[in-house]
């Protein structure tokens, strides 16, 4: 899906900010950005009003609530999510496989229950804050986080979702284990000239894109750069030299 797309149309930029005055002025300003992240801050704050306000303006959504509970009450959030006519939704791959199985279902429900497109049902592999040590010592995970993140794709692949939300340190093998048609999407992009914030496991958007990433989810380097068009141009201009 991705790899078919200009590099404009791969990257999803977030829109992670308190207030639909916020994120309407952004989305304005970056008017040839065609994808956007709507995350828990915002959706929180808005409601669904920001994803009516994006869909008025022909954008692509990226609904990131990042699902995580039993399986009937993921089923139910996907369900009511997917009327939205979003994108892409996000669910943890940390729910289980019986989580993983009712989410796809019911996404699919929902988006038929109002005749729209079911979204692309994507799992968090391990969230890019996470590094190994993280891993090992607070979370008490005795895989090596390559093997990790590798085994919550496999159940996510093999429960019925379109991809997953993995770091770009591990896109290589993902995509080679899961193959073309299965959705790679990164954020902890981070290109040379932005600062690498909270991301412990970051690559560059051309890296990211040439390891095999679909698409790229980039927020602060553009949405609190002086320049966001500038900093947009700069990293599509980055990624066309792949083409």
């Amino acid at each position: 899906m991705g790899s078919g797309e200009s590099a404009k149309q791969r990257v999803i930029v977030a829109l992670d900010v308190p207030d639909k005055e916020s994120a309407i002025a952004l989305v304005d300003r970056l008017e040839d950005v065609t994808f956007f992240k709507v995350g828990l801050e915002l959706f929180t704050s808005t409601g669904p009003k920001i994803l009516e306000i994006l869909k008025s303006k022909q954008k692509r959504i990226f609904l990131d609530l990042k699902f995580d509970d039993i399986p009937n009450t993921v089923a139910g959030a996907c369900r009511s999510a997917a009327r939205y006519g979003v994108d892409l939704l996000t669910i943890h791959a940390t729910c289980g496989r019986e989580a993983l199985k009712a989410a796809t279902e019911a996404a699919h429900q929902g988006a038929g229950q109002v005749g729209v497109k079911p979204p692309k049902l994507i799992a968090i592999t391990l969230l890019t804050s996470i590094s190994s040590r993280q891993l090992a010592f607070d979370l008490k995970i005795p895989l090596e986080l390559p093997e990790y993140a590798l085994e919550m794709a496999l159940m996510a692949q093999e429960s019925g979702l379109d991809g997953v939300v993995c770091s770009p340190q591990e896109v290589a093998q993902l995509r080679q284990t899961c193959g073309d048609n299965f959705l790679l999407v990164c954020p902890g992009v981070r290109p040379t000239w932005a600062d690498i914030g909270d991301q412990k496991r970051s690559l560059t958007p051309f890296q990211a894109i040439s390891a095999g990433a679909d698409y790229l989810v980039i927020g602060r380097p553009i949405t609190t750069a002086a320049d966001p068009e500038l900093a947009w141009k700069r990293i599509c201009e980055e990624l066309s030299a792949i083409a």
